[in-house]
């Protein structure tokens, strides 16, 4: 069970949303995963989903998976593509790994209205700007 499970805290990874300019000039956001430690991490599931209320209804989008064999050490992947227009909504990113036969496990949640243009940074490992969640 998940209680007897004892999780370490994460650290050296994190979440961002980043933007760069498609082929046509116009934006394009996407969700990648950083590994900032010094050792790969492995088995990584990612996942994702959106939610919140807007105009007083409640909003759910569906529930992603993702699964990435490595993550080598000082790298990054891509999770997936984001529409702009869910950036109104919590976007949650629940993130477990493991490094040497041991298990971590985080949630990374963007809370609506978090990714706009003055809440952006150089993401100096993507080489992007874009907001970083660690």
């Amino acid at each position: 069970m998940k209680k007897d499970i004892n999780f370490d805290q994460v650290e050296g990874v994190s979440v961002a949303i980043a933007r760069s300019a498609g082929d046509t000039g116009e934006d394009v956001w996407n969700v990648y995963l950083l590994n900032t430690n010094p050792l790969p991490i492995e088995n990584v599931l990612v996942t994702s989903k959106g939610y919140g209320i807007v105009d007083g209804e409640e909003v759910k989008t569906s529930v992603l998976r993702h699964m990435f064999e490595q993550v080598s050490e000082k790298s990054f992947v891509q999770i997936e593509p984001i529409d702009s227009a869910i950036f109104h909504i919590n976007n949650e990113y629940w993130v477990s790994y493991y490094v040497d036969r041991k298990i971590y496990d985080k949630k990374f949640v963007f809370v609506p209205d978090s990714v706009v243009e003055e809440n952006l940074i150089e993401i100096g490992m993507l080489q992007m700007r874009g907001v970083l969640h660690s």
